[in-house]
C-alpha cells in the first residue's frame, strides 16, 4: 500500500513535469513551481504554483504553460534567434511573440493537445490583464496582437475571447501592412531562420524597420565574398614573393642572411612603435577621445567599488502583476482577520497621530497690530485709558511644508508569520491617516526572486565560477501603492505579503538606495523615509562567494550617503534587531506588538514643530 502524500497536489507536480521533460526532449530538465513569473533558464523552467485545492484553473494553467515552454525548448534555437533580434525594443517584442506564436503553432500541428492548453493558458493571461476590457488599439499592446494573428492564421483556431479582443484591434492594420505577406505563415513554421527573415519583414512593414539594425544575411554575403576573395590574393602575394626571394638566395646566401637580419630588426622597431602607440594611447591630450571604451557606471552611488554580477534578472514590480485580482482580494481579506484583535489599539494610535499632525496645520493669530481685525480681548484697555490706541490681530497660516514619506518593508523570509503581518496592518493604517492630513505615503517592499541566487547564480555557474562576482542574486523590489496613487485604489496590494512564497533573501543596502533615488525625484519639499526591517541584509548566494560583510558594509554606505546628503530624513525601526548601529534615527522593538506604537511616535515626532521639544520627546522615549 502506498503512503499518502502530505499535498495532494504532488502526485499532480510530479506527473506535470516529467511529462513535460519528454515534451521537451530534455531528460535533465529541473521543473520547479513558484509564485514567480514562468520562464525558461539555464536547464531550469518555472511554472505557476498549484495549491493544495487543485482547482481546474490551476491545472489547466500550470499544463498550459508548461507545454508552451516545453515546446520552446525544444523547436527554438537561440543561436538563430540571436542572429536575427532586432536591435530596438519594440521591434524585439514583436519578433520575441512572434517566435513564440511560431513554435506553438508548430507544436499544435504534430501534439494536437498542447493546443488546449496553450489555449487555457491565453485566457488566464487575457483575464489577467483586462483584454477583454480594451475599446481602442493603443491601449491593446501591437507585440501581443501580432502573435496572437500569427497563431490563429498558422492553426486556424479561435483565441480566447480576451485574446481575441485585442487581435481583432490591430489586425485590420496588421494584415494593410503586411499584405499578401502573412499568406507564406503554414509553410515557414518549421524553418526557424526563414521565419525569423519573415518576421523581420513584417517588422519593416509595421513601421520599425529602423529597429531591425544590420541585415543579418547581408553580413554574411559580404563574409564569404571577402573570404573568397583574400586566400587568392594572398597566395599570389605570397607566392610572387617566395619565387623572387628563393631566387635571390641562390644567387647570393650572404645578401639572404643580411635579408634576414633587415627583416628581425624590422620586426624589433614595429614592436618599439607598438609599444609607443601604446603609451601615446595612456597619454591623450585633452579633447581627444580614448582608444578604450570608458568603464562602467557603478551600480551604487554610495560605493563605486559595489559589485553586482548581472542585473539582467533583477525586477521592480507592481504588487498587483505578482497575484491574480481574487487571490489579492482572498489575501486582503485575511489581513483584515488580522487586524481585528488590533483594530481598538490601532485606531487610537491613527487618531493620536492624525490629531499631532493637524495641529500643525492649524491657524494661529498675530497681536498687537496696528491694522487687522480688532481684538476684542483688548477692548478693557481702551475703555480704562483712552489714550490707548486700539490693538488689532492678522491671523496667519503656520507653515507645513508639502510632505512624502515612504514605507520601506523587509519582505525577507525572517519576516514570515506574525512580523510581516503587523508591518502589513501598520502600512494600510498608516498609509490612511497621512492621506487624510494631506500627506502622501508610497509603501515599498523589498526581497528576491529566488532562494540561493536564482538565475544570477545559474549563469554564474555557467561561466565557470568567475571569483568575487559581488551580489549574486535576482532582485525583486516590489511597489505596493505609489505616492500618487489613491488608497482606495491599491488597498488590495498588501494582502500580497501574506501570500506564500514571496518573502525570500534581503539586500537591503540596494534596496535603499532604489527608495532613495525614488524619493529624492519627488516635488515635494520635505521627504521622509522610514525602513523596516527584522535584522542585517542575508543572501547565502552572495555571502557564500563574497566577503562575509559585503552586503553589511555596502547598506552602511547607502546609509552614511542618505544621511550625509540630507535631501531625505531617514528612520529605521528594527523588529527584534538592534538597527541603532546602522541608522543615527533608529528605534528597536523587541515584540511586534510595539511596531504600530513605534511607527506612530517616530513619525509623530518628526512634524513638531520646534526641534528642541522634539529632542526632548526623544530622549524621554529612549
Amino acid at each position: 500500500m502506498s503512503k499518502p502524500t502530505d499535498n495532494p497536489a504532488d502526485p499532480f507536480k510530479k506527473a506535470l513535469a516529467e511529462a513535460t521533460k519528454v515534451m521537451a526532449d530534455d531528460p535533465e530538465l529541473t521543473v520547479s513551481y513558484s509564485v514567480d513569473p514562468p520562464g525558461l533558464s539555464a536547464d531550469t523552467m518555472r511554472l505557476p504554483q498549484v495549491s493544495r485545492r487543485l482547482t481546474k484553473d490551476e491545472i489547466l494553467l500550470a499544463r498550459g504553460t508548461a507545454d508552451s515552454l516545453a515546446l520552446r525548448r525544444r523547436l527554438h534555437d537561440p543561436t538563430v534567434a540571436d542572429r536575427y533580434r532586432p536591435q530596438g525594443q519594440m521591434a524585439r517584442d514583436l519578433m520575441d511573440a512572434m517566435e513564440t506564436a511560431r513554435v506553438e503553432a508548430l507544436g499544435a500541428e504534430h501534439m494536437p493537445g498542447t493546443a488546449g492548453n496553450i489555449d487555457a493558458r491565453i485566457a488566464s493571461e487575457a483575464r489577467r490583464k483586462g483584454y477583454d476590457q480594451i475599446r481602442q488599439p493603443q491601449d491593446a499592446p501591437l507585440a501581443i496582437a501580432a502573435g496572437y494573428l500569427i497563431r490563429h492564421l498558422a492553426t486556424g483556431r479561435p483565441l480566447p475571447p480576451g485574446a481575441d479582443n485585442v487581435m481583432g484591434l490591430w489586425r485590420g492594420f496588421i494584415e494593410n501592412m503586411a499584405g499578401e505577406r502573412l499568406n507564406d505563415i503554414p509553410d515557414l513554421l518549421s524553418d526557424q531562420k526563414a521565419f525569423a527573415r519573415f518576421a523581420r519583414d513584417v517588422i519593416r512593414d509595421l513601421g520599425y524597420g529602423d529597429q531591425l539594425g544590420d541585415d543579418p544575411d547581408d553580413m554574411e554575403d559580404q563574409s564569404e565574398e571577402d573570404a573568397q576573395q583574400d586566400p587568392d590574393e594572398d597566395q599570389e602575394d605570397a607566392g610572387g614573393e617566395q619565387e623572387s626571394e628563393s631566387e635571390e638566395a641562390e644567387a647570393s646566401p650572404e645578401r639572404s642572411q643580411e635579408q634576414e637580419q633587415d627583416a628581425s630588426q624590422a620586426q624589433v622597431s614595429m614592436e618599439a612603435d607598438s609599444d609607443a602607440e601604446e603609451m601615446d594611447a595612456e597619454e591623450l591630450p585633452e579633447g581627444e577621445a580614448p582608444h578604450e571604451p570608458p568603464p562602467p557606471a557603478p551600480y551604487s552611488d554610495a560605493d563605486p567599488t559595489y559589485k553586482v554580477f548581472i542585473t539582467q534578472f533583477d525586477e521592480i514590480i507592481g504588487a498587483e502583476e505578482l497575484a491574480e485580482p481574487a487571490e489579492l482580494d482572498r489575501l486582503r481579506a485575511y489581513l483584515d482577520q488580522q487586524l481585528e484583535p488590533l483594530k481598538g489599539a490601532v485606531s487610537r494610535l491613527a487618531n493620536k497621530l492624525q490629531r499631532r499632525l493637524q495641529a500643525q496645520q492649524n491657524r494661529s493669530w498675530e497681536f498687537d497690530r496696528e491694522e487687522g481685525i480688532l481684538d476684542a480681548g483688548r477692548l478693557a484697555r481702551v475703555v480704562a485709558n483712552p489714550t490707548t490706541p486700539l490693538s488689532f490681530k492678522v491671523e496667519k497660516d503656520t507653515e507645513f511644508r508639502d510632505t512624502v514619506v515612504t514605507l520601506l518593508l523587509d519582505n525577507s523570509g525572517s519576516m514570515r508569520g506574525r512580523p510581516i503581518s503587523i508591518a502589513a496592518i501598520c502600512a494600510d493604517v498608516l498609509a490612511r491617516t497621512l492621506e487624510r492630513c494631506q500627506v502622501k505615503v508610497e509603501i515599498l517592499g523589498f526581497t528576491t526572486r529566488a532562494w540561493k541566487g536564482g538565475q544570477s547564480r545559474e549563469k554564474w555557474l555557467a561561466e565557470g565560477r568567475p571569483p568575487m562576482p559581488g551580489r549574486l542574486n535576482d532582485l525583486r523590489h516590489i511597489v505596493y501603492k505609489s505616492a500618487d496613487a489613491p488608497w482606495r485604489r491599491v488597498r488590495p496590494n498588501l494582502g500580497l505579503m501574506m501570500k506564500e512564497g514571496l518573502l525570500k533573501e534581503n539586500i537591503d543596502g540596494e534596496a535603499l538606495e532604489w527608495a532613495h533615488r525614488r524619493m529624492v525625484g519627488r516635488p515635494e519639499a520635505r521627504k521622509i523615509l522610514m525602513v523596516i526591517s527584522d535584522g542585517a541584509p542575508v543572501d547565502d548566494s552572495t555571502l557564500s562567494v563574497n566577503p562575509a560583510n559585503t552586503l553589511e558594509k555596502h547598506l552602511r554606505d547607502v546609509i552614511a550617503m542618505v544621511e550625509r546628503r540630507k535631501a531625505v530624513e531617514l528612520i529605521a525601526i528594527g523588529i527584534g534587531h538592534d538597527v541603532t548601529r546602522y541608522y543615527q534615527r533608529a528605534v528597536t522593538i523587541t515584540d511586534v506588538e510595539q511596531l504600530a506604537g513605534a511607527i506612530t511616535e517616530q513619525l509623530a515626532s518628526l512634524f513638531e514643530p520646534d526641534p528642541r521639544k522634539r529632542a526632548r520627546i526623544e530622549r524621554r522615549r529612549a
